[in-house]
């Protein structure tokens, strides 16, 4: 049964905040995939989706729910199950349909699931389990996206428009792997697909991270073309941490958006009030813009990108920083210290530039992950930064 609600007046950018303010409101302890608290979540997102006048477009109305087994360890894959079973979970994908009788749909998606009261994949010390409300993570995209279907009479009708809200993104991008699998619209006609993931905290440099943009030969010309707002940090590949790559995977071009990684991620302070929501609102503008300009181009070629995570370098030590992944500058700017980790002890700062490490000089974060690849528990060595122009060096051992 959906929620009722009353919200048909209210301005965008106050209806923007209060969907974050519930989804991340300790009432739904962190919207963990398989509690009835993510249950409610996806029943608020139904609501919306209801209000705005989307059609229903899941299993069950707008919900499509499925089963899955967890992987027992990093090298397999969850399983799913079409019944239910002993030790099986029950995500919830969220899905809302704006049919124009067209032959191509544009998907529009962003997972709603989190950590709850933290366990794997929490950055969390302490001893107390805390509710990680997740408001970026990913409560931030899911309001963008509640917006975008707002103003979805803004867009040109050679496309039909699906949002969805996805589940168990946090334990392997399983709603997203689901859906692709188990599509609720012909999987031939998904044109692209679009993905926001942690857009709540656009800094003052305006600086937006698009993931994708060489799966498709018009990505970044449009991108460009329509940014009047934006500092844009521009990548390839159609592989990454969210639900963008299950899309990318059944060849299927795609866009993902992310305005940088900070302090609070993983942890029971990514809360409401600390969000950028005039920043989410410009970017919600901004992608009816690009959506529109590729409207006119009819089914968007798919072109294969090179995997960059495979490139990756694999460390076993780290200063327990934060990077800017933003940063285009020279050397790797940190955007976060973590309590009690090495930078803290030595006096590293947010917005130091590391410019060194040992003997290695630093221009990029992927010099800077190579450099560290290098050392291991025990090893002593000296990083040196620049700080308000002044280069600074420090004795660590990791």
């Amino acid at each position: 049964m959906l929620l009722v609600l009353s919200c048909t007046s209210t301005p965008p950018l106050q209806q923007l905040k209060d969907d974050v303010a519930y989804l991340a409101s300790d009432a739904l302890e962190g919207r963990k995939t398989g509690t009835q608290a993510e249950i409610k979540a996806a029943e608020y997102i139904a609501a919306r989706f209801d209000e705005i006048g989307l059609n229903s477009k899941g299993t069950e109305g707008f919900l499509q729910p499925f089963r899955f087994k967890p992987a027992t360890d990093p090298h397999s894959e969850a399983s799913f199950s079409a019944i239910d079973q002993e030790g099986y979970i029950t995500g919830v994908n969220v899905i809302g349909f704006h049919n124009n009788n067209a032959e191509n749909t544009v998907v529009i998606g962003a997972h709603y699931d989190h950590l709850g009261y933290g366990g794997e994949g929490s950055l969390y010390r302490d001893s107390v389990p805390a509710i990680h409300n997740g408001a970026d993570d990913n409560a931030s995209g899911v309001a963008t996206l509640l917006t975008m279907a707002s103003n979805r009479k803004k867009l040109g009708r050679q496309n039909n428009y699906l949002f969805i809200a996805f589940s168990g993104e946090e334990m392997g991008l399983l709603g997203s792997n689901y859906f692709v699998k188990n599509s609720t619209i012909t999987s031939a006609s998904i044109n692209y697909m679009i993905n926001m993931d942690m857009v709540g905290r656009l800094k003052e440099d305006n600086a937006l991270a698009v993931y994708g943009v060489g799966t498709t030969p018009l990505f970044n010309q449009t991108l460009n073309a329509n940014n009047t707002s934006f500092k844009l940090v521009l990548n390839e590949s159609g592989i990454g941490p969210s639900d963008h790559t299950s899309f990318y995977l059944n060849d299927i071009p795609v866009l993902h958006f992310f305005t940088g990684q900070h302090e609070d991620y993983h942890k029971p302070s990514d809360d409401a009030e600390t969000l950028n929501y005039e920043g989410m609102f410009s970017l919600s503008e901004y992608l009816l813009k690009v959506i529109n300009a590729l409207d006119r181009n009819g089914k968007l070629a798919f072109r294969a990108t090179k995997n960059e995570s495979e490139e990756t370098p694999r460390f076993t030590v780290g200063l327990g920083v934060v990077p800017d992944y933003l940063y285009d500058g020279k050397g790797m700017r940190i955007d976060g210290v973590s309590e009690g980790k090495i930078a803290q002890k030595v006096g590293l700062q947010k917005g130091d530039i590391v410019i060194g490490l040992g003997s290695s000089e630093i221009t990029t974060l992927m010099e800077y992950m190579k450099a560290l690849s290098a050392f291991k528990k025990e090893d002593q060595t000296t990083v040196t930064i620049q700080r308000e122009g002044v280069d600074l060096t420090f004795e660590i051992t990791f």
